[in-house]
């Protein structure tokens, strides 16, 4: 075995797909798999997202959580998120 993806095409979608559905308790996908936040936001605090291409895993995902990252913005692989996943985060 090379590879532990099904498809190019469909291991972003899948991976944030399994990783919500891990951390559900803290975490909410956001619309079109654009993005990942914190379940609980808190009210006038100024957001952190980061985002990036996603390699070998979407890596920014998994700093979102209580004290870390309010969104995360995962793009497709070796591509930056685009500016509209940032602006729906």
């Amino acid at each position: 075995m090379k590879k532990f993806i099904n498809s190019v095409d469909t291991v972003l979608t899948e991976s944030l797909d399994g990783f919500v559905s891990a951390h559900g308790d803290i975490l909410v996908l956001g619309d079109e798999h654009k993005f990942i936040r914190r379940r609980a936001l808190k009210p006038g605090k100024v957001a952190l997202i980061s985002g990036g291409g996603s390699g070998h895993e979407p890596l920014h995902a998994g700093f979102v959580g209580h004290g870390m990252l309010d969104a995360a913005c995962p793009g497709q692989v070796f591509t930056s998120p685009t500016p509209d996943q940032i602006l729906a985060a």
